[in-house]
């Protein structure tokens, strides 16, 4: 019992650490108010990896096997753990799902940056149409949040571009 005790506080560390990394991630972001699209995937591939390292230590055979020690002794720990474990998952699907969509517009940000503002207006039909895309079919940043997120900051993008291409002219 003794091992097992000390097992569950090392779980409960483990299970507080995960929280807060969850209410972390979950949290508005700051940015500046002149950010361009490319801020986004960043934000995003940023994300996936940090939450992908945290599953690759869950599923390490360390953490493994203390939690089948702690199953073979009935522990309640377990139930807050396995909660945790699926809610990281859920996250790490999240950011991998939304960077794989993201990088479809990959390819006009860099012409939205540097482009004269008539070439920049020649792709804006297909860069709206792979918004469209993503959000008719990705699972994850459908959401008005993350579509105001994004065509705010593609705006932004454009608005730097002109005054860029004006203040050279």
């Amino acid at each position: 019992t003794q091992v097992t005790e000390k097992l569950e506080e090392a779980v409960m560390i483990w299970i507080k650490q995960i929280k807060q990394v969850l209410v972390e991630s979950e949290q508005m972001r700051r940015e500046a108010d002149d950010i361009g699209p490319s801020a986004e995937l960043e934000h995003w591939k940023s994300r996936m990896s940090s939450f992908n390292s945290l599953l690759d230590e869950i599923k390490s055979s360390r953490v493994k096997k203390i939690i089948s020690i702690l199953q073979a002794a009935r522990s309640k720990t377990l139930k807050q753990w396995k909660e945790l474990d699926g809610n990281i998952t859920i996250a790490a699907n999240e950011a991998k799902d939304n960077v794989r969509y993201l990088y479809t517009l990959d390819k006009f940000f860099g012409p939205l940056a540097k482009a004269s503002p008539v070439t920049m207006m020649e792709q804006v039909p297909s860069l709206m149409n792979t918004v469209c895309m993503i959000y008719c079919t990705s699972p994850y940043y459908n959401t008005s949040e993350c579509m105001t997120s994004l065509l705010l900051k593609i705006t932004n993008q454009m608005i730097n571009t002109c005054k860029t291409y004006l203040c050279e002219g």
